[in-house]
This record gives C-alpha cells, structure tokens and sequence, in this order.
C-alpha cells in the first residue's frame, strides 16, 4: 500500500473510528451509571427483604424508634401523577401533531411547531412557580380545599411539560406516512376526516406509540415540578386530590440530609436504579417501535 493510499484509507476510516469510539463511550457511561446505582444501592436488601421495600406502604427513615422503607407509597405517587398527566397531554398532543401534518398550511406550520417546540425550552421550575401562584390556588378554589399541592395540580403541569415531546413526535410520524395513501384515499371519494381517521393514523401508529412512549419517560422523570407543587406527602394517595411525594421528589429531598453509605443513602440509590430501569425500558421499547416504523 502506497503513501497516497494509506493517506486515503485513514482519510475514509477515522471519522468512521471517531463516531464508533463516540457510540462506544456513551454505551460505557449508561453502563457505569447502571453499575454505580446497583452497587450504591444492593446494600438495602441485605438489612430488609425486596418485598417489604417494594410493597411497604410507609416510608419514614427518620422514626426514632422503627424507621420504615416501604416505597410503595412512592411508586403510587408517580403512576398517579404519570397516568392522568399521559390522559391530559395524549389528547392535545395528538391534536395538534395531526392538525400541523394534515390540516394547517405550510405557513402556519412554520409558525406554529416551533411555538410548540419552545414549551420544552420552559424550565421545570417556571412551571412549579407558576403553578404555585395560579393553578393550586385555582384547585383549592374549585374542589375546596385547604391548598391544591396535589396530584392533580401536578399531572397537569407535568402534562405541560412533556406536551411538545408528543406533539412532535407524533407530528413527525404523521408526517412520514406517504403521500400516496392520502391521495388513493381521497381519489376512492373519502373525506380528509376519513382519510386521517382510517389510513394516515394507522398507517403512524408505530411512531406514535413511540412519541407517547417517551412522552410517559419524560413525565416520570421529572422532578423539580413535583417537588414544588405535589405536597410531598409520604401517606400513601387515595384519590388524585391528596398530596404525594413521587420517588424523584423523595430523592430530591432527602439526599442532602443523609450520611454518605448509611443505609437511608443506600436506600435512596435503590428507589434511583429502580427509576432509572423504568425510564431505560420505557425508552428501549419507544426505540424499539421508531425502529419497527422505519422498516
């Protein structure tokens, strides 16, 4: 091999090596946040079983006497506020992904999505204040109530939130469908309504899944919304108007107050890793559909 063809074998290959050593060492660093968390927080079964940590209704590592690690109250709090915050944004995120690929004009399309788009760019904490000074107050007024640091409060927000990650990327699955389906649709004599409802939507519905997917991960995710608007209650929830404390907030919490390896820091590391593998599985399955889509 000459000079000139070395020259041009390293010329083709290192941006090649430099992507490959890019997706490597990302791969590495989610593997080493996986491994910290497990090492940092298997120690908290080896004083309590996994059924009591996992299914234990009270969560109090201050008591005095018997300190109790029951997460489930936890758990509760973030599917209560994760599932209504998904009911709340599915539908307007759907609406406006499907009127920004199907029905608006061009214009409006270049004005509208990054309208859309720029709600992600809203801090949480934005959101929690505004919450705070206008949306509990306007829930406690509604249902009577002594204050509106609750549940719902916070679904609604975490709704706000995470409204632009769907409506994208629904609006950009809708969007792929080919054009030809619209037109053998509407040249067989289907209204747009129709042809929206029977061909295009179903046509996306592996993306869309997905855009909801990772719409539910960042919703689960969220902490600093929670935090100031929930209530931070570790009673266990009966309804969506009490107050909660999710398992982001509970970390946020508690984990500038614990000793660094005492069994409460270690305990807070388990209810992370279990966060953190809910979050990784709700991605891989949404990957895992885009990818299906793409075939």
């Amino acid at each position: 091999m000459n000079s000139n063809s070395k020259a041009l074998y390293f010329s083709e290959n290192i941006p090649k090596w430099i992507f490959g050593f890019i997706a490597a060492f990302t791969v590495a660093i989610l593997l080493g946040i996986f491994v910290f968390l497990l090492i940092s927080g298997l120690g908290t079964f080896k004083e309590i079983g996994i059924k009591e940590f996992l299914f234990g209704t009270d969560w109090n590592p201050n008591a005095f006497d018997t300190p109790a690690w029951g997460i489930f109250s936890l758990v509760v709090g973030t599917a209560m506020i994760s599932l209504l915050a998904l009911f709340i944004v599915v539908p307007f995120g759907l609406s406006i992904a499907i009127y920004l690929s199907e029905i608006a004009s061009p214009k409006t399309q270049e004005i509208l999505k990054p309208l859309v788009e720029m709600i992600a760019s809203i801090p949480s904490v934005v959101l929690g204040f505004l919450g705070l000074l206008f949306l509990a107050p306007l829930i406690a007024k509604i249902f009577h109530l002594s204050n509106g640091l609750n549940a719902l409060t916070a679904s609604i927000l975490v709704a706000i939130a995470a409204l632009p990650t769907i409506a994208s990327i629904c609006e950009d699955a809708l969007s792929s469908v080919s054009q030809r389906f619209r037109e053998a649709s509407l040249a067989l004599g289907a209204t747009q309504w129709a042809t929206i409802k029977k061909i295009v939507i179903p046509a996306a519905k592996s993306g869309l899944i997905a855009g909801i997917m990772l719409g539910l991960g960042r919703v689960i995710g969220e902490t600093m919304i929670v935090l100031m608007v929930a209530g931070n209650s570790r009673a266990f929830p009966h309804s969506l108007l009490d107050a909660v404390r999710p398992m982001t907030a509970n970390i946020a919490i508690e984990i500038k107050e614990v000793v660094v390896g005492s069994f409460h820091w270690q305990s807070l590391f388990m209810i992370g890793f279990i966060l953190f593998v809910i979050t990784f599985f709700i991605n891989f399955l949404a990957d895992i559909l885009i990818h299906k889509k793409s075939l």
